[in-house]
């Protein structure tokens, strides 16, 4: 076949490296020890790639109809975002940056070569020999604290062995130098550099395995020359090391036998280049593996904290969070994580309370404003929590049957799965309050839906247009006080229609309000809600919770 890559290239190197990266899965999750050993290297790197399938596949069928068919530039730049907004896990982070440096370069020169088509085998070899080395250069940008014996490792290796080719076939005979000579030198520069990790890693060395995600990467590579040659490198397995390892000449530069952060967080951000350097150094100081990928306004973030809420909190300062993603590691570093018993999944409808449920514990799915989650990121959730057993909650009435759905699907995967009916957050944050693992399973779920069922709710809306309700006649822009999910009040003003919200709820008594504020709703009425409360029931304390960006400026609950 011809040794070119064109869109039609592209699009068979995602597909081979989906196919391998699913039959390599578990045995790379079993390799996986550094940065934390919680056994998913494989998954998140499969899940980024099927990622940008999906992108490429989308600008294909874009052109099915008529009788064009994408350019290069389209190809790889849908690549490249399509794994920047799936990115999974840190290798899953740094291989859409590899994939990004790749596009910058590929998408460049094939428009500036004006043919848009692909490179021929005369020039492909120093095209592919820039774009590796472009890959390799921003994904160690990307990440604060490279380490050697990692993905970077490998990634650096296989674009340092393209340049040597390209510089040899430039020596002489410069046109038997080709996209095809180019992608087989950085495989075997990979593969070799690979069976060299666990002497850079004390980790690795000490694991008796190779660099979990550098093996991931090494399956991409082998997907690049089968697509570009038509010939498949021979399968390496995932722990091989045909050549005989140096022994460890130096550890990594943390004690990865301690305990490391609780927490993984990753969200997707919109903000500017200012906004991410000051995230960056917000972050670098609140954990580790810090890496911050991507470019022109769209950046995926990726790190490992004790304090979720904090690095949550430090995305809303620089910009715009979404698809937030917060999982509880539940083991120390340095030990492969095994399943746990039990766990609990909550729809959460601000970053704020992303935080603090995942701090409780929870493995947690941010609704956001209008976009409700489908039960697809739901099961992925249920499945991300990695236990035995499963408590779901929803906490919106709107998502009974897509949790129902999605609690069904995880059981068929053999994950018991309790589903709590939580009709507003405020419920499942008190039923996570009275969450105990160590129970029995029926037990827990007993305690955690009375906690529920014993929260009355409310919210204040903002009313969207002239509508009849139960209290009366609202107009556009009326603040509509909703209890139990019916509107009870009508007013104009946030605090007083608080107010009398809460005066409503607590006529039939209570013993603990809790008050969760929108992102732009002031301290100041936490203040006087609180001083309201004490005033008429001297008995009942207050609680009160940022929620972040949250579709309604102020949530109620009372117990």
């Amino acid at each position: 076949m011809p040794q070119t890559l064109d869109a039609a290239a592209v699009r068979t190197w995602c597909s081979l490296s989906l196919d391998a990266l699913g039959r390599d899965r578990e045995e790379i999750d079993a390799i996986n020890v550094y940065p934390v050993a919680d056994g998913d290297t494989g998954t998140n790197l499969y899940l980024t790639v099927e990622s940008a399938v999906q992108a490429v596949e989308a600008v294909f069928d874009a052109h099915a109809t008529g009788t064009s068919v994408p350019d290069l530039p389209d190809a790889v730049r849908a690549m490249a975002h399509g794994a920047l907004i799936g990115a999974r896990g840190n290798s899953g982070t740094i291989l859409a940056q590899l994939l990004r440096g790749m596009a910058e370069v590929l998408g460049e020169d094939a428009a500036g070569a004006g043919a848009g088509t692909g490179a021929g085998a005369e020039d492909g070899g120093d095209h592919l020999a820039r774009a590796l080395r472009r890959a390799a250069q921003l994904a160690r940008e990307a990440v604060a604290h490279p380490v050697e014996g990692t993905i970077l490792t490998v990634a650096a290796a296989a674009a340092d062995a393209a340049a040597r080719t390209a510089s040899d076939g430039a020596g002489g005979d410069g046109a038997a130098y080709g996209s095809g000579a180019a992608v087989h030198a950085a495989y075997a520069g990979a593969r070799v550099a690979l069976d060299a990790t666990p002497g850079q890693l004390a980790v690795l060395g000490r694991a008796g395995v190779v660099d979990a995600g550098g093996r991931g990467l090494l399956a991409v590579l082998a997907a690049l020359v089968e697509a570009v040659t038509g010939d498949a490198p021979a399968r390496v397995a995932p722990g091989a090391r045909p050549h005989a390892l140096p022994a460890v000449v130096e550890s990594c530069d943390t004690d990865d036998s301690a305990p490391g952060p609780a927490f993984e967080v990753i969200y997707l951000l919109e903000t500017d280049e200012a906004g991410i350097g000051r995230l960056r150094r917000r972050l670098d100081a609140l954990g580790d593996s810090l890496v911050v990928v991507g470019g022109d306004g769209l950046w995926n973030v990726h790190v490992h904290v004790d304090d979720a809420g904090a690095a949550v909190e430090a995305g809303v300062e620089a910009g715009r969070p979404y698809r937030i993603r917060i999982t509880h590691f539940g083991a120390a570093a340095g030990h492969q994580r095994e399943r746990a018993q039990r766990a609990v999944v909550a729809v959460v409808p601000g970053e704020g309370l992303a935080g603090l449920c995942a701090e409780a514990g929870a493995t947690t799915v941010l609704a956001r404003p209008g976009e409700p989650p489908a039960s697809g990121e739901l099961v992925e959730a249920i499945r991300r929590a990695h236990a035995h057993e499963v408590v779901l909650l929803p906490n919106d009435a709107e998502l009974r049957h897509t949790a129902a759905a999605a609690a069904e699907q995880a059981r068929a995967e053999g994950i018991r799965v309790a589903l709590i009916p939580t009709r507003a957050a405020v419920q499942g944050i008190a039923a996570l309050a009275v969450h105990e693992p160590d129970r029995r399973f029926d037990e827990d779920v007993v305690a955690m839906t009375s906690a529920a069922g014993a929260t009355r709710y409310a919210e204040l809306a903002v009313a969207e247009r002239q509508s009849w309700t139960m209290a009366g006649i609202c107009q556009a822009g009326d603040l509509l006080g909703l209890i139990d999910g019916d509107v009870a009040v009508i007013g104009t003003e946030l605090a007083a229609t608080a107010e009398s919200v809460l005066d409503r709820m607590l006529s039939a008594g209570g013993e603990l309000v809790t008050l969760v504020l929108g992102e732009d709703v002031p301290d100041t009425l936490a203040e006087r809600l609180e001083r309201h409360v004490r005033s008429g029931h001297m008995a009942v304390d207050t609680v009160v919770y940022r929620g972040g960006r949250q579709s309604v400026p102020l949530l109620i609950g009372v117990e």
